[in-house]
């Protein structure tokens, strides 16, 4: 088992519930002793990815849900075997307003 986090890939992309590590102030629950490996997500995949699980999979998911189905396929496409889990954290009615699922 292993366990990737997730991160914008610089502090200067915007993903909702993700915060850049190296530069933000580090929440107490997270323990970096459970991570193996950090994976920077670019932003625009992070909203394109989001916006394709409502129109393609009927998923209304938050901004930080989509960033966790980019990141398992990242995952995934390095592999050769095995199996990737992923969790949706957020859903998407905080983000109607900003007209991502027009």
């Amino acid at each position: 088992i292993e366990l990737v986090a997730l991160q914008p890939e610089d502090e200067l992309a915007v993903i909702e519930g993700l915060k850049h590590l190296e530069t933000a102030i580090v929440p107490g629950i997270y323990d970096p002793a459970l991570v193996d490996r950090h994976l920077g997500m670019d932003a625009e995949i992070t909203w394109e990815t989001t916006r394709a699980l409502a129109r393609e999979a009927g998923l209304f998911v938050g901004v930080s849900a989509g960033a966790a189905v980019a990141g398992a396929i990242r995952v995934a496409q390095e592999l050769t075997r095995g199996v990737v889990v992923t969790v949706l954290p957020d859903d998407g009615s905080k983000y109607v307003s900003l007209g991502i699922f027009d």
